[in-house]
């Protein structure tokens, strides 16, 4: 619901796919996962109910690309 132009790139070696991608309300391209597809426990839910990921828990990085 918040990001677009959504691209598969990698995929970590436990299986992670990582995508790059643009946020609907930000300027610049990201790279980092989609929360429906990891571990639960690496989900957290923000105030206004949507998901978030704790980077910390996961073998990927999230990163600004440009």
């Amino acid at each position: 619901r918040l990001k677009k132009n959504i691209i598969k790139i990698a995929e970590s070696k436990p299986g992670l796919n990582i995508y790059e991608f643009e946020y609907i309300n930000k300027e610049g391209t990201y790279q980092g996962v989609m929360s429906d597809e990891i571990p639960k426990e690496a989900v957290l839910v923000d105030d206004n109910g949507y998901d978030s990921v704790d980077y910390s828990k996961l073998d990927v990085d999230f990163k600004i690309i440009k």
